[in-house]
């Protein structure tokens, strides 16, 4: 099952960037990136994600108070936050407390946010987050690569007319469009577009743009 993630923070460079790296998890699928404090608990209510992450930056001008508003619009959509909790140490522990919020530190490397989202999708379910007994994954640790969608044909990446077939593609333009555009002919057009598709693998042109979208390759 996907888990579903909304990231709100209002750095966009730097939300766009987590969740690029985060849809790359193979089970994991970011519904929505929201820029605007004002507009995270709309899309969430929107999107009714799995998880929520949050940006320091975000939650740190009224304490805790956006993490509230979250938690009572929609009680089963977990939160992680990014960064320090402010408060007292007693409102810090509340705030991570297991299953409901978990406090990823700024400095801390991906797989610990990858493991964090994983132990409160695992609270959420009402299974452990460790049910091997062993030592926590919680707090970091390295990702299996099983889990990270590996790059299609031999890690290849997208050529600049690959990108630009795609782009024009994601607009809706249909090949004889796209031809005249780009000053190719229909052929070329296809011939690029076929390439794209396998290293991407997708159904489809329409597909493998949406792929190379959400990837940020576009």
């Amino acid at each position: 099952m996907q888990t579903r993630i909304v990231i709100g923070d209002e750095r966009r460079l730097y939300s766009e960037a987590i969740a690029t790296t985060l849809n790359l998890v193979q089970d994991f699928e970011v519904v929505a990136t929201v820029n605007n404090r004002e507009e995270i608990v709309p899309a969430v209510l929107r999107k009714l994600p799995t998880v929520t992450v949050l940006g320091t930056n975000t939650t740190a001008r009224n304490g805790r108070c956006l993490t509230d508003e979250l938690r009572a619009a929609v009680p089963r959509c977990r939160i992680a936050v990014i960064g320090s909790t402010p408060g007292s140490p007693a409102k810090r522990q509340e705030a991570a407390a297991p299953g409901l919020l978990s406090v990823v530190p700024d400095d801390a490397a991906l797989p610990q946010l990858v493991n964090a989202i994983r132990g409160l999708v695992a609270s959420n379910n009402g299974t452990p987050a460790n049910p091997g007994g062993g030592p926590s994954q919680h707090a970091g640790g390295p990702i299996d690569t099983a889990l990270i969608r590996q790059p299609a044909c031999g890690g290849r990446s997208l050529s600049t007319r690959e990108k630009e077939v795609l782009r024009l593609t994601a607009g809706g333009a249909p090949v004889r469009e796209i031809a005249a555009e780009l000053f190719l002919s229909p052929g070329t057009v296809r011939n690029v577009t076929s390439s794209a598709i396998k290293k991407l693998g997708g159904r489809n042109r329409f597909d493998a743009a949406c792929i190379a979208s959400k990837r940020g390759w576009l």
